[in-house]
């Protein structure tokens, strides 16, 4: 992996691939951007501004933490025997992992398009289109 500073100069590193974690302790949860990916494998490499996935951004003890969550289906009981630590402890890492997170929206307010299509096809009365469209945020 090549990494270069603002002034372009390349810094010393080492050819193989650095994993996640490197790269994130390399960041020190600065934010950053990635502006190349290549496809394993493939020869295929695709240049532009990619920001990481919010979980990605994370710094790595965090996402330690995230994944044994998910891993223990959420049970706070068994992350404390895991982390070894009080349930006043996990839930305070949650709460704090939480602000650091946008909530991703599972089932958005339908599109302004979207409530006239509807009212157009019949689907939904004029009083109806009006409250979701008043509604909307």
């Amino acid at each position: 992996m090549k990494v270069k500073n603002l002034s372009g100069r390349t810094l010393n590193m080492t050819e193989q691939a650095m994993d996640w974690q490197e790269l994130t302790n390399l960041t020190r949860g600065r934010p950053f951007v990635v502006e190349r990916v290549r496809l394993a494998g493939s020869g295929v490499a695709i240049e532009g501004e990619f920001e990481l996935p919010q979980l990605a951004q994370l710094n790595v003890e965090d996402q330690v933490f995230v994944t044994a969550f998910v891993r223990c289906h959420g049970s706070i009981k068994e992350m404390e025997r895991i982390f070894g630590v009080s349930y006043p402890t996990i839930k305070s890492r949650l709460n704090r992992i939480t602000q650091m997170l946008d909530f991703v929206e599972t089932d958005p307010a339908p599109s302004r398009a979207d409530i006239i299509d509807r009212l157009r096809l019949g689907e939904i009365t004029a009083q109806q289109a009006l409250s979701e469209l008043e509604g909307r945020t």
